[in-house]
């Protein structure tokens, strides 16, 4: 198998064929990120895609759902994402679904029509890092869009058909931020249709332009207790049906389940953090996070 670079799937994804169809990212300024800062942005030759599918042919030759790593293939024009589509489904006959990571920017640039095409040759399940739905935190993130262009774009992906995740990020609109941050978000969310939402929670590291923004007292980061303040806020706020996932080890204390069926419980749990644990413990283990995931 080609594999070049940082390798990345949502945890949700576990169960997929994982394929390279690009490296890389064709954004990196969001300046929370540090995953492709150095990695350009590069396609995977259609011979390599070939062997590869070959190769998984050979081990899965029933797969079912196939998921593309790089930031955002979707990045891809129609005809690229055209021409894969269809050599995935030649290899792999049984293939229902090609999903992989998109950007606003990336829809911006597809027709309605190319959308519904792409739709019925597999393509669905996009996992889309708006991080957030508020235009201060968006901005202050560095993530070149509006909420007004999410909630364009996406009701695009609606009228397609196409199945899309949002991931939002707690702790992103920095210390006092995260009560405008949840409520506007949930707003924009209730607007669109998410299958799944994808929470994770802000952890600063090297190599991130907010990082070097909080050392130099450019940004200063929210506090643990206000992260799950947050968290309980959105949870409250939704009014959508969805499948909300707070369970990557960014989150102190992870939860998981389905709006609004399973508000009560969420919010109920995360009242019991909060009663039973202090800021410097959670502090403690945000600080030892090296990595995310």
């Amino acid at each position: 198998m080609h594999f070049t670079g940082r390798t990345w799937r949502p945890p949700y994804e576990a169960h997929s064929v994982i394929l390279q169809a690009a490296a890389g990212c064709t954004y990196r300024r969001c300046r929370f990120c540090g995953l492709y800062r150095d990695e350009p942005f590069r396609l995977s030759p259609l011979e390599e895609l070939e062997e590869d599918l070959a190769e998984i042919k050979a081990w899965t030759p029933r797969a079912r759902r196939v998921f593309l790593t790089g930031g955002n293939p979707f990045a891809m024009s129609y005809e690229q994402l055209k021409r894969r589509a269809l050599t995935i489904r030649d290899y792999l006959i049984k293939c229902q679904t090609i999903a992989m990571f998109a950007s606003i920017r990336d829809i911006r640039s597809k027709e309605l029509w190319q959308l519904k095409k792409l739709r019925a040759m597999g393509i669905n399940g996009l996992t889309i890092g708006t991080e957030s739905g508020d235009d201060q935190t968006l901005a202050l993130a560095g993530k070149g869009y509006t909420a007004a262009d999410i909630l364009t774009q996406c009701q695009k992906l609606d009228e397609a058909g196409i199945e899309y995740y949002f991931v939002y990020m707690t702790g992103l609109a920095g210390a006092g931020g995260g009560a405008r941050n949840a409520a506007a978000s949930a707003a924009l969310f209730n607007r669109l249709n998410p299958r799944l939402l994808s929470v994770d929670s802000l952890t600063l590291l090297p190599g991130t332009e907010l990082y070097d923004m909080a050392r130099s007292g450019a940004f200063r980061p929210a506090g643990e207790r206000e992260r799950i303040q947050e968290l309980q806020l959105l949870i409250r706020d939704l009014r959508l049906r969805v499948h909300l996932l707070a369970d990557t080890s960014t989150n102190f204390y992870p939860v998981s389940g389905i709006l609004p069926r399973e508000r009560g419980r969420l919010l109920g749990e995360l009242d019991g953090v909060l009663a039973r644990t202090g800021e410097a413990e959670m502090a403690a283990y945000r600080a030892s996070l090296r990595q995310l995931g």
